[in-house]
């Protein structure tokens, strides 16, 4: 049985031939001798002298293993360039990136914390964040332009001070120096495909500089301040190996398909199913205990547990638990056997599209929401460990309100009725409501293919809706089609759509929620709020919320866009994922977290007797 490599095969068959051995010095009851060893379909060839293992050959075949950290994925990296191309694939990458390029400013537990490649996080207090006044040109409709115009004012602009661990060190030996990280922004400059993270970040930086062998500067464009913006470094990427890359093929290079990296492993060997790291001798932290690391492709939680409970496995990672396995996992936590649940950053919504004219209509959106049973979906999906979500920002995240200080909306199927009678849609004898005026209300949900969570969410939903009296038809779109440029979200062709968001420590209201954030043919099919939903307060609030650098203020902001974001309702939250990782009771030292990639401290994994 061939799982994840020659030395596993090794294990099990000395494990096997021993179990055999012990067999055949035992009776079946009745006295009848079972000449089938367990685990093997032919019976013993007694033409074939059995080859005994010598105490020797087993230890080394158990040290063999115990070198090894085997960490089964059911959702596989496949990149591993360290500028992953948006942030579904920056969550699947992240244990492989994280052995390569550990993040500089690690996202852990909805706060920013240093990683050592800094020497230390740059903020106001230790004078690595500086905010200066500076005279800028707005045009007609008060927009800060390039162009002389006849009207300047004053804005602030926010400079940060990146200081590069001295001792970072390629994977190749080469010494890692700040030229690195301005190598990343010059290639992003002569348009890279370093991906739409990248691209943001190009979009709001107005400088990237050297200033010495370890320390760069990034200034960003004028009057963009807030707490998030100390992640605008540039992670580096090795000019020794690049420099003669055209950048148009960094994507291509032998480098893309094997990255040299500064973290604690590099990469060995990849296939379709698996990826191999050895131990990185130049790596600057502690070495890890082993000397290689193995991640493999899981396909769900039941083969995390076979390879678990025989020892092909030492941790298993997962965002995705089929709801009949949380028995079985749970079953064998009582025998032995950790886990660790965590309400992952991935939380779904329904976003209404505020174009439709039906949903312009509050009192259609309100009745949607007391119509479908949140909560009880989620119980199901998630047995009972994630909740229903009552606003957008998560209750870890900065700026989380009390659900006291918003209107929530419970499963009301009475109040759904009462809110669609007014609306002025009845019910028919067809079961599905209509106007006066004979239109039915029909409306169609567009989601992604692909996702089992999903298309039981739209299951439930249209299930819901049609006990109140609303048709939904679904539409199951590719991610690529969904997501595409041209697609029905960024071009505002939809009337519900069900997809993810995933969070991080700060709550990116600007990208979400902001006026200038819905997609139009004004500002090129750009921007994040789907719904297209604009509110003079609200778009204030978030503006306030996300670029101040007080935290009572960021909080008290958020609260105010929250409070009128949970009447108005542009978008329904659901529930977060729930994801799990499960070890070896042998293993010690490992820390899951939400949103930091599980191999974070990776150095610290200790395998106990």
């Amino acid at each position: 049985m061939k799982v994840f490599g020659h030395y596993f095969v090794r294990i099990y068959v000395v494990t096997m031939i021993i179990f055999m051995l012990v067999l055949t010095s035992c009776q079946i009851e009745g006295g009848v001798r079972d000449r089938t060893p367990v685990g093997l379909n032919n019976p013993v060839d007694t033409t074939v002298p059995l080859v005994v293992p010598t105490n020797e050959s087993v230890a080394e075949a158990l040290a063999e293993r115990n070198d090894i950290w085997a960490i089964g994925l059911t959702d596989m990296p496949n990149d591993l360039f360290p500028y992953p191309a948006d942030s579904a694939l920056r969550r699947i990458n992240g244990p492989a990136l994280e052995l390569l390029f550990p993040s500089p400013i690690l996202p852990k537990n909805y706060k920013y914390v240093n990683n050592a490649i800094l020497e230390q996080i740059p903020s106001i207090d230790n004078g690595d964040v500086q905010i200066n006044d500076v005279s800028v040109y707005l045009d007609a409709a008060g927009n800060i332009t390039s162009t002389v115009t006849s009207v300047i004012t004053d804005v602030q602009q926010l400079s940060i001070t990146y200081r590069w661990n001295k001792n970072l060190t390629w994977s190749d030996g080469v010494p890692l120096t700040a030229a690195d990280s301005l190598f990343a922004y010059e290639l992003a400059r002569q348009q890279a495909p370093l991906g739409e993270e990248a691209r943001l970040l190009l979009d709001r930086t107005a400088k990237y500089e050297q200033l010495d062998e370890y320390t760069t500067k990034a200034t960003l464009q004028p009057d963009l301040i807030g707490s998030t913006f100390i992640l605008s470094y540039w992670l580096p990427l090795p000019r020794h190996l690049l420099q003669d890359v055209l950048p148009a093929d960094i994507r291509t290079s032998s480098y893309a398909k094997k990255p040299v990296g500064y973290g604690p492993y590099m990469l060995d060997s990849r296939t379709s199913n698996e990826i191999r790291f050895v131990r990185n001798p130049h790596y600057f932290g502690t070495m890890p205990s082993t000397s290689q690391v193995v991640l493999t492709s899981m396909s769900g939680v039941d083969m995390i547990r076979a390879n678990l409970q025989n020892g092909n496995l030492d941790v298993a990672i997962t965002d995705r638990i089929a709801v009949d396995q949380y028995a079985f996992i749970d079953q064998d936590a009582r025998a032995g056997l950790p886990v660790e649940y965590y309400r992952s950053p991935v939380w779904e919504h329904i976003d209404f599209n505020l174009d439709v004219q039906v949903l312009q209509d509050i009192r259609v959106r309100r009745a949607i929401a007391h119509g479908f049973n949140r909560q009880a979906l989620a119980d199901i999906l998630f047995n009972g460990r994630s909740p229903k979500l009552d606003s957008w920002v998560l209750p870890d995240q900065r700026g989380a309100a009390n659900p006291a200080d918003l209107t929530i909306y419970e499963f009301d199927p009475t109040t759904a009725n009462q809110l669609l009678d007014e609306a002025g849609y009845l019910m028919t004898d067809s079961g599905v409501r209509a106007s006066r005026q004979g239109l039915t209300l029909t409306l169609q949900l567009a989601t992604t293919t692909g996702s089992s969570i999903r298309e039981e969410i739209a299951e439930r939903f249209v299930a819901d809706m049609q006990a109140i009296g609303v048709e939904v038809d679904v539409e199951y779109l590719s991610p690529e089609d969904l997501f595409s440029p041209n697609g029905p979200l960024f071009l505002r062709q939809f009337e519900l759509a069900l997809f993810a968001w995933i969070a991080t420590p700060d709550p990116a209201g600007l990208q979400l929620w902001s006026c200038a954030a819905v997609p139009s043919e004004t500002n090129g099919w750009i921007g994040n709020n789907f719904a297209g939903w604009c509110m003079r307060d609200a778009d204030y609030a978030v503006k306030l919320a996300a670029t101040s650098l007080d935290p009572n203020e960021q909080n008290a902001q958020y609260l105010a866009q929250q409070q009128i974001f949970t009447r108005e309702l542009p978008s329904l939250p659901l529930f977060q994922r729930l994801g799990a990782v499960i070890h070896s009771a042998k293993i010690t030292g490992i820390v899951p977290d939400p949103i930091a990639p599980a191999t974070w401290n990776i150095a610290e994994w200790k395998r106990v007797p």
